[in-house]
């Protein structure tokens, strides 16, 4: 049976090494306030989000213009019972030409339904994935740190 880990995906008129650029810059897309190297496999960095959300991610995986993975190896989300739901999820970024464009995939693998934090948590991730991370690509600024 497959997981519905949440899942989410827009395309837009850039090559795919723009947009894989444009995923490592994490602090113009996320939050300004990243600790850490955000674009080296093996690197560690840390997000804060007020006294809401903190969470540490490992860099596994980097492939120029096809692929970026971080591990969720601490986190803190303290809206919720169990506040580590996150640790040990991965957050996969997938790029691919379609059609003459370039599709940006991006799946939190563990974030699933049954997860108490999966309706904001998602809706986080609608808005920093969705908007900030595509207006990045798209215009060359996010909207790091807004929700």
């Amino acid at each position: 049976m497959d997981t519905p880990d949440f899942t989410a995906s827009f395309v837009v008129d850039k090559s795919p090494q723009e947009v894989f650029d444009a995923v490592v810059n994490v602090r113009g897309w996320w939050s300004e306030t990243i600790e850490g190297a955000t674009d080296k496999v093996g690197a560690s960095f840390k997000y804060r989000h007020a006294d809401l959300h903190h969470s540490t991610q490992k860099v596994t995986d980097l492939a120029p213009g096809r692929k970026v993975v971080w591990h969720v190896t601490d986190s803190r989300i303290n809206f919720v019972e169990d506040k580590t739901e996150w640790k040990g999820t991965d957050i996969v970024f997938e790029i691919a030409r379609k059609d003459g464009r370039t599709e940006l995939r991006m799946t939190h693998v563990g974030l699933v339904p049954g997860l108490e934090c999966f309706s904001d948590c998602s809706g986080g991730w609608g808005f920093y994935f969705g908007r900030s991370l595509r207006k990045l690509i798209t215009t060359g600024k996010g909207q790091p740190d807004l929700p």
